[in-house]
Order: C-alpha cells, then sequence, then structure tokens
C-alpha cells in the first residue's frame, strides 16, 4: 500500500469510527463530490485513491488514504471492515470497480454503492453483491430529458416509476382547492404540497387552493405526471 496522507495516522484510519461512517474509494467526479458533500456535512468519511495527482489536490480537503483497493490487503490495512457504507466511485476502469466492489463485498460492508458506465457494468456489480448501483450519466440525462420536454421544473424518479415533480400548475387546478380540482381522480396523482410567492412551503390537505404562481410538489408514476404536465 501506497503512502498515507497525514490527515491519516500511520498506524491506520481515524478510530474510532462513527456508526454512519462511509468510505470512498476513488476521488474522480463522482467520488470526490460525494466525499467533499459528506465532509461539508460533518459526516466521517475516509477517501481511498491511488492516483497520487488527485492524492495531492485533495489532501487537507478530505481525510484520504493513498491507496490501491484491488487489493485485499491494502483494505485490510486501511480498516475497511470498520465501515458500514462503502461508496465505489471507480466506474471508467472496468476492471478495478469489479475487483473493489468483490473485495467489499467479500469483507462484509453491509451497503455498498458503486459507480456503473453502462447497463452490463450495473449488471455485473449488481451479481457480485453490490447493493446500490449508480449509472449518473444515464440518470441526469433522462432528469434532464423531463425538464426539457414539458413544464417540469425537477424531477426526481425514486423507484419502478413512482416520481416526484416540480411543476407549475395547469390552469384548471388554478384558482381552485385541491378537492375541487379531483387531481388524484382526474390524473391519478397526488399534490405533496404548495409553495406560494413569499410564502413557507406547506404540505397539501384537500382545502389547500392553488394559485397561479404556486409551485406544486407532484408526485405519481412518471406516465400520469407527464400527462398532468401536458395540461394547458
Amino acid at each position: 500500500m501506497a503512502e498515507r496522507t497525514q490527515d491519516v495516522p500511520a498506524g491506520g484510519p481515524r478510530s474510532p469510527r462513527k456508526p454512519d461512517a462511509t468510505l470512498v474509494i476513488g476521488l474522480g467526479r463522482f467520488g470526490s463530490s460525494i466525499a467533499g458533500t459528506l465532509e461539508r456535512l460533518g459526516q466521517d468519511v475516509l477517501a481511498v485513491e491511488k492516483d497520487p495527482d488527485l492524492v495531492a489536490q485533495w489532501s487537507g480537503r478530505v481525510a484520504l488514504v493513498e491507496a490501491d483497493a484491488t487489493n485485499p490487503d491494502a483494505l485490510d490495512q486501511l480498516g475497511a471492515r470498520e465501515f458500514p457504507v462503502a461508496v465505489v466511485g471507480v466506474g471508467s476502469a472496468l476492471e478495478a470497480s469489479v475487483l473493489i466492489t468483490g473485495n467489499l463485498v467479500d469483507i462484509g460492508i453491509p451497503q455498498i454503492w458503486a459507480k456503473a458506465i453502462s447497463g452490463e457494468h450495473a449488471r455485473i456489480l449488481q451479481r457480485i453483491g453490490a447493493h446500490h448501483v449508480v449509472l449518473p450519466e444515464a440518470d441526469a440525462g433522462a432528469r434532464v430529458a423531463h425538464l426539457v420536454s414539458g413544464k417540469l421544473l425537477d424531477y426526481i424518479e425514486v423507484e419502478d416509476g413512482f416520481t416526484v415533480v416540480k411543476m407549475r400548475p395547469p390552469k384548471e387546478t388554478q384558482g381552485f382547492t385541491i378537492a375541487q380540482s379531483k387531481i388524484r381522480t382526474r390524473y391519478g396523482v397526488t399534490v405533496i404540497g404548495v409553495k406560494s410567492p413569499g410564502r413557507d412551503f406547506v404540505f397539501a390537505t384537500p382545502d389547500t387552493r392553488i394559485s397561479a404562481n404556486d409551485l406544486v410538489i407532484v408526485s405519481g408514476h412518471a406516465d400520469l405526471l407527464e400527462r398532468f404536465a401536458a395540461r394547458p
């Protein structure tokens, strides 16, 4: 294992680890974004990177170790078993991604998140035991496509087509309460909340009145939401 940065004592990573500590392997754009955000949120995070240039770039910004995580001995030395969550940010190097994920599965990490760059890559990671596989470019592309194609202001697909969106209300709902508009009966979607200009966000009730300048948060199946958002 290569030399570690001064953020981590020579005898191993910081100890004791918090129950929600996260191990982030790979400090490319994906991994560094996760590690940096966790650090800013005050989470206990340790990054692992084998590229000396990236190690130098991130030294002092996050706690990190210079090591090759494809080597099981390196993971043992840095105490990877102590982490309940690990993120594999290595995506472009397919072999390294698979080896690292396999190593984490072998040592029994309870939650493994892994980046994939293709559908086949994602299937391989799932088969070897990754609990969550993320395709950042595909996910971002799908999200942007929904945003540029209609009136949606934000779009989050949760699972199996269930989606939450932020949008402007269709004209036929403006000036009426949610009960009067019968949005759920007519369109099969649910208004979760309403944000009026200059007012705090409120969770929706049947008596919540929707105005033309409001933003509404709506949940439901993606197809039904697209149909609702397409209303004039």
